[in-house]
């Protein structure tokens, strides 16, 4: 196994902000895994979910500078914890652990940041405090649920509202417990799901036709609390944040399977949360909650290896605790907890340093994730 090493330095930063900017329409069948083509990205909109003011607040994105310019009231969402955004910006998704816990379903305006509620919303999760949630480009949500120790599952109406899978929600199976971070392969066919409890990281395939999950051999034993989770673009790759570690995991997927096999780790900051890739996969990004910064490594397509790019790592908010990037890949947001801002930064597409280039407040306080379309 090999570890990864970069420079250090901390900063302040955090939020749970979606960041939704209207991309092309995901979706594929597609035998193999990688991503759907998408269409390149017009003037967008971005979402702040703030899970202390219960509420997600809207801004418009320049979309020469990327910026975030905040734009009408918030939206009252109790106790937002996880959020997502489908492929094409038409649908957020949020996870709440309010009274009655669930999710939280809209319909997103792509010009305005206007929130429509889904006729039904919110949505029960089956489960015990739903945490993080994502998008499948084939129509079905999914949703971890930490204290019953499952996934719930969801097919989306063409309204957007939800219909629970026939089966859901899903065990992780014995030993595993705590489950956090969850995404999705690029084509939709495989479903991956840390657990913060046995350190692991479970597996599945998923059914296109029904979006019912069956779980790929056993889990497999990363870092320390693992947390965030992303699946490189050509489908090949997952990488895990381990919280106590302070390192990133690299996993290789067999494409034809799903199935995982540790491959490498790479030094982050202190207590690595968030983490994204950019869409041409060359350049991946962590949040670091305690040293307050950004790790920014590029990305070898072939073997998955991560190195620190120059200037690692690059100084965010206070407590920043998600990452997310826009559609285009030339803009990174830093959603800073302790410090209720969003940290905009360019992206060098060379090199995949950061310049930070604007700061935001989120719209209310404690913001807890971020995501953009299809990339929660």
């Amino acid at each position: 196994m090999k570890i990864t090493t970069g420079a250090r330095q901390s900063v302040p930063g955090l939020v749970l902000v979606v960041l939704f900017f209207f991309a092309g329409c995901g979706g594929s069948d597609n035998q193999n895994n990688t991503a759907p083509p998408q269409s390149s990205a017009v003037p967008a909109v971005a979402f702040v979910a703030n899970q202390a003011s219960n509420n997600i607040s809207g801004f418009t994105v320049n979309g020469s500078t990327g910026e975030l310019v905040p734009a009408g009231p918030a939206v009252a969402v109790a106790a937002p914890f996880g959020i997502a955004v489908s492929a094409d910006g038409t649908l957020v998704y949020v996870t709440s652990q309010g009274a009655p816990a669930g999710i939280a379903a809209f319909t997103a305006n792509p010009a305005t940041a206007a929130l429509t509620p889904v006729t039904g919303s919110p949505f029960a999760s089956d489960g015990l405090a739903p945490f993080r949630v994502t998008v499948s480009p084939n129509r079905f949500v999914y949703v971890t649920n930490q204290n019953s120790n499952d996934v719930s599952a969801f097919s989306i109406n063409v309204q957007g509202g939800l219909t629970r899978v026939a089966g859901s929600p899903f065990s992780l199976g014995p030993g595993v417990f705590t489950p956090a971070g969850i995404t999705l392969s690029p084509n939709g066919a495989f479903l991956y799901v840390t657990d913060q409890g046995s350190n692991q990281v479970s597996a599945f395939s998923v059914n296109q036709t029904t979006g019912a999950l069956t779980q790929i051999g056993s889990p497999v034993l990363v870092g320390t609390t693992p947390m965030g989770i992303v699946v490189s673009p050509n489908g090949a790759f997952a990488y895990v944040t381990n919280q106590i570690s302070n390192f990133v995991s690299v996993l290789s997927i067999d494409q034809g399977t799903g199935a995982l096999t540790q491959s490498s780790v790479s030094a982050a900051g202190l207590r690595p949360t968030g983490i994204t890739i950019t869409p041409n996969g060359s350049f991946l990004y962590v949040a670091n909650e305690q040293s307050n910064d950004v790790s920014a490594f590029t990305v070898n397509s072939s073997t998955g290896a991560l190195t620190p790019a120059p200037g690692n790592p690059f100084p965010a908010g206070t407590t920043p605790t998600a990452v997310t990037v826009s559609p285009d890949g030339r803009f990174l947001y830093a959603a800073d907890q302790a410090s209720n801002d969003v940290v905009t930064f360019a992206i060098d597409g060379a090199s995949g340093a950061l310049s930070r280039i604007a700061l935001v407040n989120s719209g209310g306080v404690t913001p807890r994730a971020i995501a953009t379309p299809g990339r929660p």
